[in-house]
């Protein structure tokens, strides 16, 4: 079986920067096995899988060790990848998904702009051990989202130089925690740590924005931001909260193009 496979770096103009995705389109769904046997032989953060159905996009998401419900990265590859190399030449492309709908809208220069559901939270009045411990460092307020928990913290500073304990926060009972604070170039920053996933810190992470925005747009008191994720590769991203929506715009390129033998 000969499969095709694509890589894209997300949420950046350069190729090394962003979040690396592998993108696989199929004519129909392998093996779950299969897939999640591909998404760890590729160690990518993100391996998204797509079958085209009539005229729907379905996409999966798989990380090295586990099927995820919501890859913003990776999607925005997809796209990416759909509209640059396999033909798909309108400037809106939709994706079924386990979140529901997700579009992607090509913007004139080239942008691609992500339209995901808005993550609710609730705050976490007594801050698990394994969060302080995990991260080494002081939490103000904790928050915990549909996947994830939301560690704000003092400042850019503190964010840039974590210096986390993956197996402690391992433990926590989430898909990870994303680290954030106002910014200094940016309305926010973030990291997020995803052990549980497989995958000890992630470069960019899009699903994560759906928690991240709405919060930032309550305390900063505007609908369209920019964030800035902190991880080595950087990713860049400009942010609006859309009534219960979260559009999150950023660049892919393209890196690689070949053939899976199975």
């Amino acid at each position: 079986m000969i499969i095709p496979i694509y890589q894209a770096d997300a949420f950046t103009e350069k190729l090394f920067g962003g979040n690396p995705a592998a993108v696989c389109p199929l004519e129909e769904w392998l093996p779950d096995t299969t897939m999640q046997n591909i998404a760890m032989e590729n160690n990518l953060a993100e391996t998204a899988f797509i079958v085209k159905e009539n005229d729907q996009y379905h996409i999966r998401w798989f990380t090295p060790a586990v099927e995820v419900a919501l890859c913003g990265h990776a999607t925005l590859a997809a796209a990416h990848i759909y509209m640059n190399q396999l033909g798909h030449n309108e400037p809106q492309i939709t994706f079924n998904s386990k979140s529901g709908l997700l579009k992607v809208i090509r913007q004139h220069d080239k942008k691609l702009t992500l339209d995901f559901p808005a993550d609710r939270y609730n705050r976490v009045q007594s801050i698990p051990p394994a969060v302080t411990e995990g991260l080494k460092v002081a939490v103000s307020e904790l928050y915990k989202g549909s996947f994830d928990y939301m560690a704000v913290v003092a400042d850019q500073k503190t964010v840039e130089e974590l210096i986390p304990d993956f197996k402690t926060i391992a433990t926590l009972p989430s898909r990870g925690i994303i680290v954030t604070a106002t910014g200094d170039a940016s309305d926010f920053v973030s990291r997020g740590f995803f052990p549980q996933s497989g995958i000890d810190e992630d470069p960019v992470t899009g699903s994560a924005h759906t928690l991240l925005v709405p919060y930032w747009s309550g305390q900063l008191h505007k609908q369209r931001m920019t964030a800035i994720q902190l991880s080595a590769r950087r990713g860049y991203l400009e942010c609006q909260l859309a009534g219960d929506r979260v559009l999150m715009s950023g660049y892919a390129v393209t890196y690689l193009q070949g053939t899976i033998n199975i």
